[in-house]
């Protein structure tokens, strides 16, 4: 069972403070809910790096080398000699593997978005609430139940508007 605060703040400042109070106390794991995406809320947080990029690397490597081999192939399948040509060279087959990598990267990239975002996400998310889509800034922070007065005290002291528990 997930138990934790739910702080509610009014001004970015006030939320940005919360959550350094929170990691210097080291309550628990906080998740931010923010109308906008806010650098202040970023630097505050220290997200970790995505994970998305390494989708996007294995899949732009992988549309590469099946472009190069897509062409030799046909061209090894159906030879077409003209003037006492290589039959397969790699330099004018570069553009399609080019294209190949730009599409499968980019389908991949997608793809990784959504895995790694949990989309579709199909239950509601534990402290989310529907101020936070409308100017209000919300701190969850989820933590032991010995730690959750502690976490109360440092959202009411750092200005939150409202404060509760949520399990």
């Amino acid at each position: 069972m997930i138990q934790g605060m739910l702080g509610a703040f009014r001004e970015l400042d006030a939320a940005v403070d919360a959550i350094e109070a929170l990691k210097k106390d080291r309550t628990g794991e906080i998740t931010v809910y923010t109308p906008t995406p806010r650098h202040e809320l970023e630097h505050a947080v220290h997200p970790p790096v995505s994970p998305v990029r390494k989708f996007t690397l294995a899949g732009g490597l992988f549309g590469a080398i099946a472009g190069y081999w897509m062409a030799i192939w046909c061209s090894e399948y159906w030879p077409l000699v003209v003037g006492g040509k290589a039959i397969s060279t790699w330099i004018p087959y570069t553009v399609f593997s080019f294209e190949l990598m730009v599409l499968i990267g980019g389908l991949s990239t997608v793809a990784g978005l959504f895995i790694c975002a949990g989309i579709p996400r199909l239950t509601m998310t534990v402290g989310y609430d529907g101020r936070f889509s409308h100017g209000e800034y919300g701190v969850w922070v989820q933590c032991a139940p010995e730690k959750l007065k502690d976490a109360e005290a440092i959202l009411r002291r750092c200005g939150a508007v409202e404060v509760h528990g949520a399990q």
